[in-house]
């Protein structure tokens, strides 16, 4: 059986890497203890251990909801390493915070890093936020290529019509994995466009393009 004492005895060591471990046996405990515990792991000096603190956040902020907000959303806006920067947008989508959609339309719009708005945009599709939609379509034109497909499962998730048109052009994307997510975010949706798209696309030369295409279209949604 694994003690909260041992744990904490990890997390106040010298070595980062035991501090890390007792981060990833705060899984074995009881969450309400776990997060009180990891909070002083997310302002670490070490920015490993500062990533696998907020990466738990995304289960362990269950237990509260508002103080996780708060956490995350200091780590999303002030931490100097995009990968705890992205670590932070990952556990607010994951959370749904929704109260944090401000503040990440705003990093979005005032960083060029690509992998910051990677997980924006896949945040955004967890929570729902009906407000991100723009943002999305933003997304949609980037010059990232990862940006672009991320955006359009995203746009898919939301399930608004609006995105048909959007989404469309794609299916005559030169890359397969474009095309095939196209067809996964599409099949979200319904229209004679959509399915006008999805016979196309059944027809793809990349097989896995066109079984789930076919897969949709079979389906008699």
């Amino acid at each position: 059986m694994t003690h909260p004492e041992s744990i904490q005895a990890l997390l106040t060591a010298d070595d980062a890497g035991d501090r890390i471990s007792g981060i990833n046996q705060l899984r074995k405990i009881d969450p309400a203890v776990a997060f009180q515990m990891i909070q002083p792991a997310i302002n670490d000096a070490n920015v490993r251990v500062r990533y696998a603190a907020v990466s738990q956040l995304a289960s362990l902020g269950l237990q509260d909801r508002h103080h996780a907000l708060h956490l995350l959303r200091d780590r999303l806006l002030n931490d100097p390493e995009l990968d705890v920067q992205a670590a932070a947008a990952d556990s607010l989508g994951a959370l749904k915070l929704t109260e944090a959609y401000d503040d990440l339309e705003k990093l979005y719009h005032s960083t060029s890093e690509w992998l910051i708005h990677v997980s924006i945009v896949a945040a955004l599709s967890e929570m729902g936020e009906p407000r991100a939609f723009e943002l999305l379509c933003t997304a949609l034109s980037s010059e990232n290529e990862l940006v672009r497909t991320v955006a359009i499962g995203a746009l898919g998730e939301f399930g608004d019509h609006r995105a048909i048109p959007l989404l469309i052009p794609y299916a005559n994307s030169d890359d397969w994995q474009v095309r095939y997510r196209v067809v996964q975010a599409l099949s979200r949706l319904d229209s004679p466009d959509v399915r006008a798209t999805l016979e196309h696309l059944s027809h793809d030369p990349m097989e896995s393009v066109a079984q789930e295409a076919k897969a949709y279209l079979n389906s008699g949604s």
